[in-house]
């Protein structure tokens, strides 16, 4: 099982390995041992560890120094990335739920990409979501406004919707106040690339997918 999480890592890194110059290939490479150490902890699986190392394939290229699944203020984020004085945070999702949520998928997804930008969004410059082509974030609409258009029965709503799921800590008032996403990442996993979305703009095209 370890062969076939090292032998999935190296095809992706194969993909795109001819697009990076020789500095950028090494830090993919320091990226790669990262995530076999904490396979080999049992910390990663590979579908999240596929699309960390695409964006991060991505963030280099764009200058950025990255960490996977790194420590920030006691949260683990999944991609933590500076470049300069900037800094910013890549939570991947994937999609996946739970058997334990199999009758209440939506409000799962929802409270759980909810809970990611209030929690999140506060320890960089810029909090990103990244997901797949095949799979719409359920965003609520009020967390993608600025956060002083957001109005008091927002915030109550999403404190609300993130408790019924997440209370150990619970998300606090000033949190989600607070709360801001930048852009979103689409990634594609078979052509090992990244596209970053306005972040309304992949809403008004999530509207039309989901009719």
């Amino acid at each position: 099982m370890g062969n076939k999480f090292i032998r999935d890592i190296d095809i992706v890194i194969k993909k795109f390995e001819d697009e990076l110059t020789p500095k950028e290939y090494d830090k993919i490479m320091v990226l790669r041992e990262d995530l076999l150490a904490k396979y080999h902890k049992n910390q990663v699986k590979i579908n999240h560890s596929v699309m960390e190392l695409i964006c991060a394939k991505y963030l280099v290229q764009n200058g950025f120094d990255v960490n996977i699944e790194y420590d920030v203020n006691g949260l683990s984020t999944d991609i933590y990335a500076q470049k300069g004085l900037g800094s910013l945070i890549v939570e991947v999702e994937t999609g996946f739920v739970p058997p334990d949520h199999a009758l209440d998928p939506l409000s799962y997804l929802r409270a759980r990409v909810s809970s990611k930008i209030t929690r999140y969004s506060a320890f960089a410059n810029k909090f990103i979501l990244a997901g797949t082509p095949f799979y719409i974030m359920q965003i609520p609409a009020s967390l993608v406004k600025p956060p002083r258009y957001r109005t008091e029965e927002e915030v109550l709503y999403i404190k609300s919707m993130c408790d019924q799921y997440y209370r150990n800590p619970p998300v606090t008032l000033e949190e989600i106040r607070n709360a801001r996403l930048h852009s979103i990442y689409i990634v594609n996993v078979d052509k090992a690339a990244v596209r970053e979305w306005e972040v309304n703009e992949y809403m008004g095209k999530a509207a039309l997918w989901s009719v």
